[in-house]
């Protein structure tokens, strides 16, 4: 089968996939109610209290970072190129809909054919709706965002849970092949170069052994996976993927991770005067730093959307080959344009959606006064 349970099999009831004794059901109802009962452990309080903090201090870190490299960018030739920046809103867009478009496939592995519920529009009103959220200091938002939204079109809380944890599972996991290539193909390891250059085939080998292991075993994966949420105080995964699927899938998330470092490139060449050579090869550094640099700000869990890590880290791995002026700029350049991006469309979004209501509305009011004149 393509996902099974680990200690057994799925079952089809009324058209829609169950457990046979329930407990993923019952586990999953009360996902919305965790974050709002107080919490056991008391380092799990201490890091939601401290979260506002790692906010201010993000922000501090980010003028610091200013402040630091300022004598370079006042040095920099600095222009907005609108051609790149065109590229840069396409690359964005482009990779946006892969991102929703994984998102859906998975949602019809878990919850069988969408049947109309949630077309590809709906999905992206979702998608970013929920994905603003996410500046709200704690990680619950933005799932809880979309289980809510996709509940509204017919699509069950738990299968919105997985789908979102799976999709962060396939993406990080795509990190892990890209960076070993860049890591060989470079022999760049950020601010560290200098004394750690043996240790590179070493890392690029331990990455890319954990992908084949995952792929060979993607029951292992699943067990980490359970492992891990059962610790942070989250419900098991009851499905698995086979190695084909697993395969296909981090393909998917592979060339997602290509298409936002690509994006990533497209916009430090509209903000940063380089010539054609040399834009050449940066290329390579911009799009192989990206997705490590977005994973390590994602996994920090200190901040709201990895905001000045994901800045911090792309000064770690950029400044050694392009100048601490150009990585704090295009980093700060990325951020920027993402931010405006996702508030843009969750407002198109939004309004689209209005329009929707109303329409249907309207429709229901003339059946309605059909049906009263007959």
């Amino acid at each position: 089968m393509l996902m099974r349970m680990a200690n057994g099999e799925w079952r089809m009831a009324n058209g829609e996939w169950q457990m046979a004794n329930g407990e993923w059901q019952g586990a999953m109802m009360v996902e919305s109610k965790v974050e709002n009962q107080p919490s056991g452990s008391l380092v799990a309080r201490g890091v939601r209290l401290l979260k506002p903090v790692f906010l201010i201090l993000a922000l501090v870190f980010v003028g610091l970072l200013l402040a630091n490299q300022w004598n370079d960018l006042r040095n920099q030739i600095w222009r907005l190129h609108g051609g790149w920046l065109t590229a840069a809103i396409l690359g964005l867009l482009v990779t946006w809909a892969a991102e929703i478009g994984l998102w859906r496939l998975l949602l019809r592995l878990i919850d069988g054919p969408l049947d109309g519920r949630l077309d590809f529009g709906a999905a992206a009103r979702i998608w970013f709706a929920s994905a603003i959220v996410r500046y709200i200091p704690g990680n619950v938002w933005q799932p809880l965002s979309m289980t809510v939204l996709c509940r509204e079109r017919g699509i069950r809380a738990e299968a919105t849970l997985i789908s979102v944890v799976l999709i962060q599972v396939i993406t990080l996991l795509g990190v892990l092949p890209l960076a070993a290539v860049y890591l060989l193909f470079t022999g760049n390891l950020g601010m560290l170069s200098a004394g750690m250059t043996g240790a590179i085939p070493w890392l690029a080998g331990l990455a890319l052994g954990c992908v084949l292991l995952f792929l060979l075993r993607p029951g292992w994966l699943f067990g980490l996976l359970n492992w891990l949420l059962v610790k942070v105080g989250r419900p098991a995964l009851p499905i698995t993927f086979s190695s084909a699927w697993l395969l296909g899938l981090l393909l998917i998330g592979m060339g997602i991770w290509i298409l936002w470092g690509l994006t990533f490139a497209a916009v430090t060449f509209a903000v940063v005067d380089l010539p054609p050579a040399q834009m050449g090869t940066d290329l390579f550094h911009l799009v192989g730093t990206y997705p490590m640099a977005y994973a390590m700000g994602y996994l920090s869990f200190i901040t709201p959307s990895g905001l000045g890590v994901r800045e911090g880290a792309l000064f770690f791995w950029l400044e050694p080959v392009i100048g601490g002026g150009v990585a704090t700029l295009a980093a700060l350049a990325m951020r920027l344009l993402t931010t405006a991006g996702e508030l843009v469309l969750a407002g198109l979004g939004a309004l689209w959606g209005r329009k929707e209501k109303e329409k249907a509305k309207g429709k229901g009011q003339e059946a309605k006064g059909k049906s009263v004149s007959l």
